[in-house]
C-alpha cells in the first residue's frame, strides 16, 4: 500500500550549550505530532539534529581549552542524549559537520555564486557576535542588536552577499497565495509588515574573520554564513544534491511538510530560507510553524538567575510522560507559556495522579475485587437513566476521534490533549453516575455492574489509544495492564471492542504517584544552588555573571519634590498591541488606565512581542506630553528598567494591582 509521506523537520538545537527545557519543548511538540502522523497512516520521515559551526562556537572552545570538533561533539552528545530520554522517535539526527552536508553546502554555495546569486564585496557594519548577524546603524533598537538586544562592535571585512531582493517579489506572492505557509497569521504579518514590505537588503553569507564553519572551497579565506550553513540541512539530510544527482528519497520528501521553529528564528525560515530555496530551483516547505516561548516564572531561563530547568532533572523526579504531558498540554498555540517545578507537579498530582491514574487504578481494582478480573459486557441497562449514561459515555469516547484530529490538522497540540482527557474525565464522571460499590451490594444487579465496568475498561483503551502519540510510555502501560493492545485509529469510531471476558491485570500499577509539594520545592532549591554555585564557580568574571553585578550611570541634575510631584504615574493594563509598520524597533500598545484608553508607542520591540505585551500590568507615565513617533500617535510612556547589556525589563507591580492604581 502506498503511504502518503509525511516530512517534518525541527529547528536544529545550536552546539553553543545545554538546552533547557524550553529549547526541549519543540522536539516534544515535533515527536507528537509525528508519531501521532504514523498512526494515521503517514509514511512519516521526522529530522532533528545540531548546528555546529560559527564564531560563538569557535570562541568557546577556545575558552575551554578544546579544538571546537571536540566542542560539539561533546554538547551534540548531550542534546542527542536528551531526545532519547524524552523518547523522542526522531528518524534522521543530522549534525551540520557530518561531511555529506558540508560537501553539499560547499556545492550550493558555487552553485548560487557561478548563477550570479552570490557576489563578492566587502561589509562595512556593527556586528553582533551571539547572532552572527550584521547590522546597520539604521537597524539598531537604541544602540542594541534588534534580536537580542546585545552590544554590537564595528567590523570590516570582505565578504560574499546574496542579493536577496531579487527573489523579494517572488516570496511575497508565495506568501499571500498560500495562506498556511507561515502560522501563526500573527508570524506572517510580523514578515510581511516588518521585513519583506519595506524591502530585503542583501545578505553577508561568508566570513572571513574566524575559521570555524564551512570553507568556501574557491575562496579558502571564507568560511559560509552559518544560516546558509544551517538552514539546509532540511534538504541535505534527506539526499538533495546541488549538481543534480538527488536521491530517492529526496524526490519523494521534498518538499517538507513542515518545518517546526521557535518564534525567535522565524525570520530566517520564512524569508531567507524560502529565497535560498528559489535560487535553487527548488519547492519551498509546505508550512513553517513558529512557535511561542516556554518561560520560567514568566522570564527567560538564565543560569546565573538559578531558573534555568533542564529536561533531564525533570524527567528524573516526575517521570519522561509527565514532562511530555506538561509542555505539550501547558504552551499556548500562540503566546508564551510559563514552567515552573510547583506549576508542573500541580498539573501532575491534578491531571495525572488525579484523572488519569486514579481511573485506571480503581477500574481494574473494582474489576478484581467484584469479577475476579474477568471483563464482561452484559449490554444491560436497568432504567432509561442507565441508557442515558451508558450513551453519553459511548458518544464522548467515539467523537474524540475527530476532534482531535481536527486539532491536530490545525497544530493545535495544546487542544488535542484536552480532547483525550475529556474521555478519562468523562470515565471518572460515570463511576460517580453508576456508584458500581452501590450496585456490588444487590446481586441482582450483577449484570448491570460488569456492563458498567466494560464501559469504563473501554473507554479508558480508546483514551490510552489516543494518548499514545503523546505519552506513549504511559499508553503502552495501560495496554497491558488491561491485557490488551493499543487501538488504530480507524478502530476508535466504534465502542465495544474490547474482548468479552478478557481479564485485567491481578495488581493494578500506580502510573502517577501524587507528590508532595514541599519534596517538589525542597529538589527545586537544591538544583537552584547547585546552579548557581556552579555559575560562580566556572564563569566568574564572564558576561553571564555580570547579569547580577551593580549598575553604575551618570546621574543627573537634582530635583525638587515639587518637579517629581508634577510626574502622574499609574498603574496600566496593557489590552491590545502591534508593531508599528515600517518600523524596526516600535510596538503600538492599547493601555487601559483606569476607565480610559491611552494609545503608547514604545521603542521595546526586540525586547517583547506583541503576543506577550497583552495582559501585562505596567508602570505608565500618564501626562506626559503626546508625541509623534514613526507617524504613530504616543499618548504617554511605559517604565522600564535596563540592564548594562541593554536589555529591557518593563516595571510591573509586585502585587495584583487594578488598572488606574497611583503610583506614589
Amino acid at each position: 500500500m502506498n503511504k502518503e509521506k509525511y516530512y517534518i523537520t525541527t529547528a536544529i538545537a545550536y552546539t553553543s550549550g545545554k538546552p533547557h527545557i524550553g529549547n526541549n519543548y519543540e522536539i516534544v511538540m515535533a515527536d507528537s505530532i509525528a508519531r501521532f502522523k504514523r498512526k494515521e497512516g503517514y509514511d512519516v520521515f521526522f529530522q532533528t539534529g545540531t548546528d555546529e559551526h560559527g564564531q560563538k562556537i569557535e570562541l568557546k572552545a577556545q575558552d575551554a581549552g578544546i579544538t571546537p570538533k571536540e566542542f560539539v561533539d561533546n554538547v551534540a552528545g548531550i542534546i542527542r542524549d536528551l531526545c532519547d530520554k524524552l523518547n523522542v522517535s526522531y528518524d534522521k539526527f543530522i549534525r551540520t559537520t557530518d561531511d555529506y552536508h558540508e560537501k553539499q553546502v560547499q556545492k550550493i554555495f558555487k552553485r548560487l555564486y557561478e548563477q550570479g546569486d552570490i557576489y563578492k564585496s566587502s561589509y562595512e557594519g556593527l556586528y553582533c557576535t551571539p547572532c552572527e548577524s550584521f547590522w546597520t546603524e539604521s537597524q539598531l533598537v537604541e544602540g542594541k542588536c534588534p534580536d537580542c538586544g546585545r552590544e554590537v562592535k564595528p567590523a570590516k571585512e570582505e565578504a560574499y552577499f546574496f542579493k536577496m531582493s531579487k527573489y523579494a517579489d517572488k516570496l511575497i506572492k508565495h506568501i499571500n497565495e498560500h495562506p498556511e505557509f507561515i502560522q501563526p497569521v500573527s508570524r506572517k504579518n510580523e514578515m510581511m509588515n516588518n521585513f519583506l514590505l519595506p524591502g530585503l537588503q542583501d545578505l553577508c553569507v561568508s566570513r572571513t574573520s574566524f575559521k570555524w564553519g564551512i570553507p568556501v572551497d574557491f575562496d579558502d579565506r571564507h568560511v559560509v554564513y552559518v544560516w546558509l550553513d544551517a538552514l539546509t540541512n532540511y534538504i541535505t539530510g534527506v539526499g538533495y544534491d546541488a549538481d543534480g544527482n538527488s536521491t530517492e528519497q529526496y524526490q519523494k520528501l521534498w518538499p517538507a511538510d513542515l518545518h517546526l521553529i521557535g518564534k525567535d528564528i522565524i525570520r530566517f525560515h520564512t524569508i531567507y530560507w524560502p529565497i535560498f530555496l528559489m535560487a535553487l530551483g527548488e519547492e519551498l516547505p509546505k508550512q513553517v510553524f513558529g512557535h511561542p516561548w516556554l518561560l520560567m516564572n514568566n522570564d527567560k531561563m538564565s543560569k546565573s538567575r538559578g531558573n534555568v530547568i533542564y529536561a533531564d532533572d525533570l524527567i528524573d523526579f516526575f517521570g519522561v510522560d509527565a514532562v511530555r504531558y506538561y509542555v505539550l498540554h501547558e504552551m499556548p498555540y500562540e503566546n508564551d507559556g510559563n514552567a515552573t517545578w510547583e506549576l508542573i507537579a500541580e498539573r501532575s498530582n491534578s491531571d495525572l495522579a488525579n484523572v488519569l491514574g486514579n481511573l485506571v487504578n480503581r477500574t481494574i481494582s473494582m474489576s478484581n475485587k467484584y469479577f475476579g478480573g474477568v471483563v464482561s459486557d452484559k449490554g444491560v441497562q436497568l432504567n432509561e437513566n442507565d441508557a442515558a449514561i451508558d450513551a453519553d459515555l459511548k458518544q464522548v469516547a467515539t467523537e474524540a476521534y475527530d476532534k482531535v484530529c481536527g486539532k491536530m490538522e490545525t497544530l493545535r497540540v495544546a487542544d488535542a490533549l484536552t480532547e483525550i482527557f475529556a474521555i478519562f474525565k468523562r470515565c471518572n464522571k460515570y463511576i460517580d453516575e453508576t456508584e458500581p460499590w452501590v450496585l456490588a451490594k444487590d446481586e441482582a444487579k450483577a449484570d448491570r455492574l460488569a456492563t458498567v465496568l466494560y464501559n469504563l475498561v473501554e473507554g479508558i483503551v480508546m483514551g490510552a489509544s489516543l494518548l499514545e502519540a503523546f505519552m506513549p510510555e504511559t499508553a503502552q502501560k495501560i495496554a497491558k495492564q488491561l491485557n490488551t493492545e493499543l487501538r488504530a485509529f480507524e478502530q476508535l469510531k466504534e465502542f465495544g471492542l474490547y474482548p468479552d471476558g478478557n481479564k485485567v491485570t491481578d495488581t493494578p500499577e500506580i502510573l502517577f504517584a501524587r507528590l508532595d509539594m514541599k519534596e517538589v520545592a525542597a529538589k527545586e532549591e537544591e538544583l537552584r544552588e547547585a546552579m548557581i554555585a556552579s555559575v560562580k564557580a566556572a564563569e566568574a568574571g564572564t558576561e553571564e555573571a555580570e547579569e547580577e553585578s551593580v549598575i553604575d550611570i551618570e546621574p543627573k541634575a537634582e530635583i525638587s519634590y515639587d518637579d517629581f510631584a508634577k510626574l502622574q504615574f499609574q498603574v496600566g493594563e496593557i489590552i491590545a498591541c502591534e508593531a508599528v509598520p515600517k518600523s524596526k524597533k516600535l510596538l503600538c500598545s492599547q493601555v487601559k488606565v483606569g476607565s480610559q484608553v491611552r494609545q503608547i508607542v514604545s521603542g521595546i520591540k526586540a525586547h517583547y512581542t506583541p503576543e506577550e505585551m497583552v495582559g501585562k500590568k505596567v508602570m505608565v507615565l500618564v501626562n506626559l506630553k503626546p508625541a509623534t513617533l514613526a507617524g504613530v500617535l504616543s499618548e504617554g510612556m511605559l517604565l522600564c528598567a535596563e540592564d548594562a547589556e541593554g536589555n529591557l525589563a518593563l516595571m510591573t507591580p509586585e502585587k495584583v494591582m487594578p488598572a488606574g492604581a497611583e503610583i506614589c
